[in-house]
């Protein structure tokens, strides 16, 4: 990537914090948890991270078979910040075949063929409705198709679907596209929404905390499913007019398959991605200022991630993780680190990690359980997903 990285134009975050930046950036410095109790239908308790509002959300006439509870989550988002706007004036500049679109998401709109399947209609055993949208709803392709049509924009659209990396992984592939020339510009996306086959799925693999996610805390017992949908516009440096803000300045990916679903004991996956992207950036460790952790507060999450940022060189860099006050928003969870972080920076403020009281004495890596004023001029966002799969974003702000 080139050393002044990619600019961030404009950029937009709608999670449980609420609707926009300005809700990201005053729920990040308050160091509150907007998670909510939440209860199974077997009774299992559990915490959520909810956005408000969607059941409000209606689609343009144009998409309604589009209309679904992730894409409505999308359009919420494109719709904040005067996001869609600016994608709208860089398509009349360079234009729409030259936008490409790149959505990271897990579960897609699954949500919609759960309640397809539990629709009072008897079709036979397992048979949906045959009116059912599934290619416009739950098809994984569907929330990029949307975006695409929604914003206007021709060049390639596409969606990651790597769990919990998704959204990190899309910004690499958005960097790519453009350093290839195929796009003059990219939106990225990270979109995942709630759904029954996530909190079950995890219920199932004894994951989801029966009180409150505490990243890294001694007596942490897993995480809370959020919900979030952002988006970011991603051109070459200069090319927008843009001198100042945000940069990507690197990516680094791997994937060490060790499991399905869990990491490495040695942190060799979440090593190597770390490793590649401070050899991108041209980064020593000690030139970084803050890392937004993955911090999941699942037991070998969080030791994996700790030891890799203790190998790397990373462990006397502040730190911290936003997922004890949004959920982990899985495919949209690098999404969420990149938007949180760049606020962070904006505002001149390194985050605490919240609901976490008592770190466990394991850890050597330097976590931040309150958040503090400082200046951060280059971060990095880290998302490990199940499978291995892991991604490491580096930032830098430009006042």
């Amino acid at each position: 990537m080139m050393e002044d990285g990619l600019a961030i134009t404009h950029y937009t975050l709608t999670s449980a914090f609420g609707r926009g930046l300005a809700a990201q950036r005053a729920g990040l410095m308050s160091g509150r948890s907007m998670l909510v109790p939440h209860t199974l239908a077997d009774g299992t308790a559990c915490m959520i991270g909810q956005v408000a509002g969607l059941e409000e959300v209606v689609m343009p006439a144009a998409l309604t078979r589009y209309d679904c509870r992730n894409n409505r989550l999308a359009r919420f988002a494109l719709d904040a910040d005067g996001f869609a706007q600016a994608v709208g004036a860089t398509a009349r500049r360079v234009g729409a075949w030259r936008i490409g679109v790149v959505i990271g998401t897990s579960t897609s709109g699954i949500a919609a063929t759960e309640a397809a399947y539990r629709a009072p209609v008897f079709q036979g055993p397992g048979a949906l409705p045959v009116d059912f949208p599934y290619r416009e709803t739950h098809n994984v392709f569907s929330c990029a198709d949307f975006v695409r049509r929604y914003l206007g924009v021709k060049g390639p659209a596409l969606v990651v679907s790597t769990a919990c990396s998704s959204s990190a992984k899309a910004f690499a592939t958005g960097a790519r596209l453009i350093a290839s020339g195929v796009c003059q510009a990219v939106v990225v996306g990270g979109v995942d929404s709630l759904c029954d086959t996530t909190l079950y799925g995890f219920h199932a693999l004894n994951l989801l905390s029966r009180t409150h996610p505490r990243p890294f805390d001694a007596d942490r017992d897993g995480i809370a499913i959020g919900e979030a949908a952002g988006f970011a516009l991603l051109a070459p440096t200069g090319d927008c007019g843009e001198s100042r803000g945000l940069r990507l300045v690197a990516t680094g990916d791997s994937a060490d398959a060790y499991h399905m679903t869990a990491p490495h004991p040695e942190a060799r996956g979440a090593r190597a991605a770390l490793e590649a992207t401070l050899t991108s950036a041209g980064w020593r460790p000690d030139t970084v200022d803050y890392v937004h952790l993955h911090g999941t507060g699942t037991a070998h999450n969080d030791a994996a991630e700790d030891l890799a940022l203790m190998r790397v060189g990373l462990g006397a860099v502040p730190a911290s993780s936003t997922k004890g006050a949004i959920g982990h928003t899985l495919g949209a969870a690098g999404m969420c680190g990149v938007v949180l972080t760049a606020e962070a920076m904006a505002a001149g403020f390194l985050p605490g990690t919240v609901a976490t009281r008592l770190p466990d004495p394991r850890f050597r890596s330097r976590l931040l359980l309150s958040g503090e004023s400082g200046a951060i001029r280059r971060a990095l966002v880290n998302t490990f997903g199940f499978g291995g799969s892991n991604c490491c974003l580096a930032l830098a702000w430009r006042p």
